[in-house]
């Protein structure tokens, strides 16, 4: 499993994940809330908003806790203020990793990430001492029945994407964050509704973990996504297939 694989990272931690439904409740609710205070709080003339929305929708948030979102965070309620964070850093093994966060309160959030990296023997870095080894993209999935690979590939490069990659299980669709939207609405026009869709961190390369590495880096990134204020994790490893089925085992 390699870390540029955003969507097999989600998976291989989605069990641990369903069973956090408010936490990922509030990290939707603060997306939807920044989007809001970005642009206008309708998602049709917000691209951001829309996105977000789409996102709490495909977690089965009820529709009443997003309309309360974005009137708290258009001014029709209280609503608390978020500011984006980005932080950087090494875990186990020499894994560059990027966390993303929304917090309204920097020293508990700063805190949070600290701790983890110090306990699974990681070291957060200065501002871009790591996001310099990935590209800033869109990055949309599809399952591997939806379409061949020569029909998802051809469908994609005309939405404008810039790269497909098919599995057996999957179609990831990577672009430029600009072409993200224009690229998701051609594709759920042909296909239906994408399994996953998010602007995410891409690596360059990918490192390779020792076996006796992997436990550490995963408890790592799980403890950070842990966090209510982290809104996404982005990793650059490469984890052998048999590993993870002999952890799983």
């Amino acid at each position: 499993m390699a870390g540029h694989s955003k969507f097999k990272n989600i998976m291989y931690r989605k069990g641990a994940q369903d069973k956090k439904r408010a936490k990922i409740f509030t990290k939707l609710i603060r997306d939807i809330q920044v989007a809001t205070r970005a642009g206008l709080p309708d998602p049709e003339m917000n691209p951001a908003l829309k996105m977000a929305v789409q996102a709490a929708n495909a977690q089965n948030m009820p529709k009443d806790n997003i309309d309360r979102a974005i009137k708290r965070a258009s001014g029709e309620g209280d609503g608390d203020s978020y500011e984006e964070i980005r932080y950087e850093g090494y875990g186990p093994g020499g894994v560059a990793l990027i966390v993303d966060a929304l917090t309204d309160n920097r020293n508990r959030t700063a805190s949070e990430v600290r701790a983890a990296f110090t306990k699974f023997g990681g070291s957060l870095g200065e501002t871009n001492s790591v996001s310099f080894q990935f590209d800033r993209v869109g990055l949309i999935a599809y399952p591997a029945d939806v379409a061949d690979a020569d029909a998802m590939f051809e469908a994609a490069l005309e939405a404008g994407a810039s790269d497909v990659e098919s599995s057996d299980d999957s179609h990831e669709i990577v672009c430029a964050p600009d072409d993200f939207g224009q690229v998701r609405a051609a594709l759920e026009k042909q296909f239906g509704k994408a399994e996953e869709a998010d602007l995410g961190w891409r690596p360059q390369s990918t490192v390779p973990v020792d076996e006796d590495k992997v436990e550490t880096l995963l408890k790592l990134i799980e403890a950070l996504d842990d966090s209510d204020d982290v809104q996404s994790v982005s990793a650059n490893y490469e984890i052998d297939d048999a590993v993870l089925e002999r952890m799983a085992g």
